[in-house]
């Protein structure tokens, strides 16, 4: 059974890898993983790039303006 994992990020550069590790460590890898990014300028979608690799092709992200975390 796949799980979804949704993270929500906005000028997160100073806590987004805690919680990309975090998901790495998981014992469970049958997973999906999707970062919705709300146009930071912190260095944040710099930090979701380099972690992509790491996830093999399972991790999915967009970067696009929003009207905060419940738009």
């Amino acid at each position: 059974m796949t799980i979804t994992i949704i993270t929500a990020t906005y000028n997160s550069a100073a806590t987004v890898r805690d919680t990309f590790d975090s998901i790495l460590s998981q014992t469970y890898s049958d997973i999906e993983y999707i970062v919705v990014d709300g146009a930071s300028t912190d260095g944040t979608v710099d930090i979701i790039k380099s972690y992509e690799p790491r996830f093999n092709g399972r991790m999915r992200w967009i970067n696009e303006a929003d009207k905060g975390i419940y738009d």
